[in-house]
């Protein structure tokens, strides 16, 4: 049976590309998880017209992660944390409370979104890395200091 792979199928192929699989797995598997669709000339050109709308809607989104990165960049936050003499918190500072002190500063930004090699664990300044979407990155800087 052939075949129009909608998505990557390790073992079997990439997407866009066309492939002969037995029925079964086709029928049962690959067209009721959408990941392929049948191989009729119709289904190419649908194919293709689907491809064209998911690129426009990705440079959209990297259009909208773009003014966002542009907005959030060089953005500074002060978080307060408790420590003792030497400057070690008591705890330490993670992806959520920087995530939490963008958003009361006025930004859109997911806990997700935030990149820490580890958590913060001293008072200090950092420079913390956000990946918006893919390849989209802002740099902010996070002041860790006492309440």
């Amino acid at each position: 049976m052939e075949i129009i792979l909608v998505e990557d199928v390790t073992g079997l192929g990439h997407k866009g590309e066309v492939v002969n699989v037995k029925p079964g797995f086709a029928r049962n598997y690959l067209l009721p998880r959408k990941m392929a669709i049948l191989g009729t000339a119709n289904a190419s050109n649908l194919f293709k017209e689907l491809q064209r709308q998911r690129a426009l809607q990705e440079d959209k989104r990297l259009g909208l992660a773009r003014e966002a990165a542009a907005k959030v960049n060089g953005a500074e936050v002060n978080i307060p944390a408790a420590a003792n003499e030497e400057d070690t918190l008591f705890g330490s500072v993670t992806e959520v409370e920087i995530a939490e002190a963008l958003v009361k500063a006025g930004h859109k930004v997911d806990r997700h979104q935030v990149q820490l090699p580890e958590h913060i664990k001293q008072l200090g300044v950092y420079d913390v890395t956000l990946r918006i979407h893919g390849d989209v990155t802002a740099g902010v800087k996070v002041w860790v200091v006492r309440p």
